[in-house]
Protein backbone atom coordinates (compact mmCIF):
# COMPACT_ATOMS: atom_id res chain seq x y z
CA UNK A 1 0.00 0.00 0.00
CA UNK A 2 0.88 3.54 -0.90
CA UNK A 3 0.63 5.79 2.34
CA UNK A 4 1.91 9.06 0.07
CA UNK A 5 -1.10 9.44 -1.77
CA UNK A 6 -2.82 12.99 -0.73
CA UNK A 7 -6.00 13.49 1.03
CA UNK A 8 -8.72 13.87 -1.22
CA UNK A 9 -6.98 11.77 -4.48
CA UNK A 10 -9.63 9.09 -5.60
CA UNK A 11 -7.26 6.16 -6.83
CA UNK A 12 -8.36 3.61 -9.45
CA UNK A 13 -9.60 1.11 -7.61
CA UNK A 14 -12.04 3.21 -5.94
CA UNK A 15 -12.84 5.05 -9.57
CA UNK A 16 -16.60 4.20 -10.77
CA UNK A 17 -18.39 5.72 -13.53
CA UNK A 18 -20.83 8.29 -13.23
CA UNK A 19 -18.30 9.62 -10.60
CA UNK A 20 -18.21 13.58 -10.84
CA UNK A 21 -16.75 16.66 -9.19
CA UNK A 22 -16.51 20.18 -9.89
CA UNK A 23 -15.24 23.51 -9.30
CA UNK A 24 -16.57 27.27 -9.93
CA UNK A 25 -14.43 29.98 -10.76
CA UNK A 26 -15.55 33.28 -11.66
CA UNK A 27 -12.66 34.98 -14.63
CA UNK A 28 -11.29 38.26 -13.51
CA UNK A 29 -9.78 40.49 -15.87
CA UNK A 30 -6.16 39.89 -14.04
CA UNK A 31 -6.44 35.99 -14.95
CA UNK A 32 -6.82 36.42 -18.71
CA UNK A 33 -3.62 39.13 -18.56
CA UNK A 34 -1.45 36.54 -16.59
CA UNK A 35 -2.31 33.77 -18.94
CA UNK A 36 -1.33 36.05 -21.72
CA UNK A 37 1.87 36.54 -20.06
CA UNK A 38 2.22 32.79 -19.28
CA UNK A 39 0.83 31.52 -22.85
CA UNK A 40 2.32 34.73 -24.62
CA UNK A 41 -1.41 34.72 -26.67
CA UNK A 42 -1.44 38.30 -26.52
CA UNK A 43 -4.41 38.37 -29.32
CA UNK A 44 -6.07 41.67 -28.21
CA UNK A 45 -9.73 39.92 -28.58
CA UNK A 46 -8.64 38.90 -24.98
CA UNK A 47 -6.76 42.06 -24.20
CA UNK A 48 -7.92 45.07 -25.77
CA UNK A 49 -11.58 45.93 -25.56
CA UNK A 50 -11.89 48.83 -28.25
CA UNK A 51 -10.81 45.80 -30.65
CA UNK A 52 -12.45 43.45 -29.20
CA UNK A 53 -15.60 45.57 -29.70
CA UNK A 54 -15.64 45.13 -33.30
CA UNK A 55 -15.45 41.89 -33.13
CA UNK A 56 -18.14 38.86 -34.03
CA UNK A 57 -17.76 38.69 -29.69
CA UNK A 58 -18.87 42.47 -29.66
CA UNK A 59 -16.39 42.53 -26.93
CA UNK A 60 -13.37 41.01 -24.66
CA UNK A 61 -13.13 37.11 -24.58
CA UNK A 62 -11.26 34.64 -22.04
CA UNK A 63 -8.58 32.48 -23.54
CA UNK A 64 -10.21 29.48 -24.59
CA UNK A 65 -7.63 27.57 -23.10
CA UNK A 66 -8.09 29.50 -19.55
CA UNK A 67 -11.16 27.99 -19.52
CA UNK A 68 -9.98 24.52 -20.40
CA UNK A 69 -7.66 25.02 -17.49
CA UNK A 70 -9.94 24.79 -15.30
CA UNK A 71 -11.01 21.43 -16.43
CA UNK A 72 -7.31 20.41 -15.92
CA UNK A 73 -7.65 21.39 -12.13
CA UNK A 74 -10.84 19.33 -11.52
CA UNK A 75 -8.27 16.59 -12.67
CA UNK A 76 -5.21 17.03 -11.10
CA UNK A 77 -6.90 18.37 -7.83
CA UNK A 78 -10.38 16.48 -7.18
CA UNK A 79 -10.76 13.56 -9.63
CA UNK A 80 -8.49 11.46 -9.72
CA UNK A 81 -6.66 14.51 -8.02
CA UNK A 82 -2.88 14.49 -7.16
CA UNK A 83 -0.67 11.78 -9.15
CA UNK A 84 -3.04 11.70 -12.52
CA UNK A 85 -1.41 11.77 -15.41
CA UNK A 86 -3.30 13.86 -17.97
CA UNK A 87 -3.05 11.44 -21.30
CA UNK A 88 -5.11 13.18 -23.76
CA UNK A 89 -7.87 15.52 -23.96
CA UNK A 90 -10.42 16.64 -26.75
CA UNK A 91 -11.93 20.45 -26.63
CA UNK A 92 -14.94 21.99 -28.05
CA UNK A 93 -15.29 25.41 -27.86
CA UNK A 94 -19.43 26.62 -28.00
CA UNK A 95 -19.54 30.01 -26.66
CA UNK A 96 -16.98 32.47 -25.48
CA UNK A 97 -16.22 33.20 -21.63
CA UNK A 98 -16.16 37.26 -20.68
CA UNK A 99 -14.35 38.73 -17.77
CA UNK A 100 -16.22 38.54 -14.63
CA UNK A 101 -18.44 35.50 -15.81
CA UNK A 102 -18.55 32.49 -13.17
CA UNK A 103 -17.46 29.04 -14.64
CA UNK A 104 -18.58 25.66 -13.45
CA UNK A 105 -16.18 23.22 -14.79
CA UNK A 106 -17.41 19.70 -14.54
CA UNK A 107 -16.01 16.39 -14.90
CA UNK A 108 -17.86 13.13 -15.08
CA UNK A 109 -16.31 9.53 -15.21
CA UNK A 110 -17.73 7.55 -18.41
CA UNK A 111 -15.02 4.46 -18.46
CA UNK A 112 -12.62 2.89 -16.56
CA UNK A 113 -9.86 0.14 -17.46
CA UNK A 114 -8.69 -1.02 -13.61
CA UNK A 115 -6.32 -2.95 -15.80
CA UNK A 116 -4.59 -0.37 -17.36
CA UNK A 117 -5.40 2.05 -14.53
CA UNK A 118 -7.06 4.24 -17.65
CA UNK A 119 -10.45 6.52 -17.08
CA UNK A 120 -12.23 8.70 -19.57
CA UNK A 121 -14.07 12.11 -18.31
CA UNK A 122 -16.50 13.91 -20.11
CA UNK A 123 -15.97 17.36 -19.34
CA UNK A 124 -17.68 20.46 -19.63
CA UNK A 125 -17.83 24.28 -18.96
CA UNK A 126 -20.70 26.04 -18.44
CA UNK A 127 -21.82 30.09 -17.35
CA UNK A 128 -25.27 29.82 -16.25
CA UNK A 129 -26.89 27.28 -18.67
CA UNK A 130 -24.85 28.19 -21.50
CA UNK A 131 -22.19 25.49 -22.04
CA UNK A 132 -19.20 26.92 -23.28
CA UNK A 133 -16.81 24.20 -23.54
CA UNK A 134 -17.31 20.16 -23.73
CA UNK A 135 -14.85 17.68 -24.22
CA UNK A 136 -13.94 14.35 -23.21
CA UNK A 137 -10.33 13.53 -21.19
CA UNK A 138 -7.96 10.02 -20.42
CA UNK A 139 -6.08 9.82 -18.22
CA UNK A 140 -3.93 7.69 -16.00
CA UNK A 141 -5.29 7.37 -12.08
CA UNK A 142 -3.05 7.14 -9.35
CA UNK A 143 -3.21 3.20 -7.67
CA UNK A 144 -2.78 2.46 -3.84
CA UNK A 145 -0.87 -0.81 -5.26
CA UNK A 146 2.74 -0.76 -6.47
CA UNK A 147 3.32 -1.56 -10.56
Amino acid sequence: MLDNLPRGTICIEDIEIGMTRHLRKVVTDRDIELFAEVSTDRNPVHLDEEYARDTIFEGRIAHGMLTAGLISAVIGEQLPGHGTVYLGQSLKFLAPVRPGDMVHAEVRVAAVDHARRRVTLETHCAVGDRVVLKGEALVLAPSRKFD
